[in-house]
C-alpha cells in the first residue's frame, strides 16, 4: 500500500508542471508558428478565461489600440503571485474603434528562455495568424519592464 501511494505520488509530481501549462496539451516551443498553432488550434486562445479585473474589452494605448480583449490560460490564471507559472500565455487580441480584430500579441512565459526580461518569449500576429515579429523583442520587453516586479503583467496585479 505504502508503495502505491509512493509511486502515485511521484507520477502527479511528474504531472504537476504539463497540468499547470495548461492540462494535458503538450506546450509548443517558443516559435513563432507553433505558439501560433497552439493559441489557435490546439487551444484556443477565445476559450480561455480572463483577468478577474480585466474581462471584456478595454480601451488600450498605442501600440495595442484602441480597444483590446486580453485572455489567459490556466497556467497564468492558477498563478497566485509573481513570477508566474512557466507554461504562462497571455493573449491580447486588437480591435479597431468598430470592433473588428486587428491584431494578436502574446506572451508565453518559457523556463530558460531569456532570463534577463522575466522568461518571457513574445509574438505578434496578424488577424489570420502571419507572424509580424516574434521573440525577445525589445519594445515590449521595455514597456513591459515597468511592470518587473509583477513579472512583466501590466493588466493584472499580483498580491
Amino acid at each position: 500500500m505504502k508503495l502505491l501511494f509512493l509511486t502515485l505520488l511521484a507520477i502527479n509530481l511528474a504531472l504537476a508542471p504539463a497540468l499547470a501549462a495548461g492540462g494535458n496539451n503538450k506546450m509548443p516551443p517558443p516559435k513563432a508558428k507553433a505558439l501560433w498553432d497552439y493559441i489557435a488550434k490546439t487551444s484556443p486562445y477565445a476559450k480561455w478565461g480572463q483577468w478577474p479585473r480585466y474581462k471584456g474589452v478595454h480601451r488600450s494605448r498605442s501600440p495595442h489600440g484602441p480597444y483590446n480583449q486580453i485572455y489567459v490560460n490556466q497556467a497564468g490564471l492558477s498563478s497566485t503571485k509573481a513570477p508566474v507559472n512557466y507554461g504562462t500565455i497571455q493573449v491580447k487580441a486588437t480591435q479597431t474603434k468598430s470592433g473588428k480584430l486587428k491584431d494578436i500579441v502574446a506572451m508565453y512565459k518559457v523556463k530558460g528562455y531569456n532570463p534577463e526580461a522575466g522568461d518571457w518569449f513574445w509574438a505578434m500576429y496578424t488577424s489570420k495568424g502571419r507572424p509580424l515579429a516574434a521573440g525577445k523583442l525589445a519594445g515590449c520587453i521595455r514597456c513591459h519592464a515597468a511592470m518587473g516586479d509583477n513579472d512583466y503583467v501590466l493588466v493584472h496585479q499580483f498580491r
